[in-house]
């Protein structure tokens, strides 16, 4: 199973004084804007919690600031490290807990197909700003944990503790299920499909 691990010294880059990561493919569709604000397509290759390879017909400088909108990952910004044929690499920049978060994010991506989770096509899953909050089992034990995406019909959390699969729980006011474990925490599906205006408090 995929996890993020800093790299080793002999694989750092001495010119970046930032936290080297490894990257993980993911091929994900969004959209960014240049320093110029022209809009482009894009797709991003592969990414680590530190950077991000595009392709994109947007042509930018060296240490041109980017802002792109990522499926599955939400907002991200940087600034042009790598120009290449296809696109370019940006090197992010993010506080350490926003890296937390894209770890977690890009650790759930890397990991559902082995872990065999539903694509879950009927809803589109989305990053929710307000990631902390509680899942609470049939018997009231409350566990803090960080929601990693979420979508009308089920989430994945991280968190420390692992109920057995098929646990009734309840993620702030949503009832659901335990349907899978991954090395994050939990993937649970919602007793039934939720209402866009009951994860307002989480988006």
């Amino acid at each position: 199973m995929y996890s993020f691990q800093q790299a080793s010294p002999a694989a750092r880059q001495p010119q970046s004084d930032q936290r080297n990561f490894q990257r993980v493919s993911v091929n994900l569709s969004g959209r960014l804007m240049t320093a110029n604000h022209d809009e482009y397509d894009c797709t991003v290759l592969d990414m680590s919690p530190g950077d991000a390879n595009f392709i994109c017909a947007a042509r930018p400088r060296m240490g041109e600031r980017i802002i792109a909108y990522i499926d599955h990952l939400g907002r991200i910004e940087g600034n042009v490290a790598l120009l290449n044929d296809t696109g370019f690499a940006i090197q992010l920049t993010a506080t350490d807990r926003k890296r937390e978060k894209l770890a977690a994010q890009l650790t759930w991506i890397a990991n559902k197909h082995e872990l065999g989770l539903p694509e879950d096509r009927r809803h589109d899953r989305l990053t929710p700003r307000n990631t902390r909050t509680e899942l609470t089992l049939d018997d009231g034990r409350r566990y803090p944990c960080r929601i990693i995406d979420l979508s009308l019909s089920g989430a994945a959390v991280d968190i420390e503790v692992r109920p057995a699969l098929g646990t009734p729980v309840q993620l702030g006011s949503m009832k659901g299920r335990v349907v899978r474990h991954f090395q994050e925490g939990v993937a649970i599906e919602f007793s039934s499909v939720q209402s866009k205006e009951a994860l307002t408090s989480f988006l």
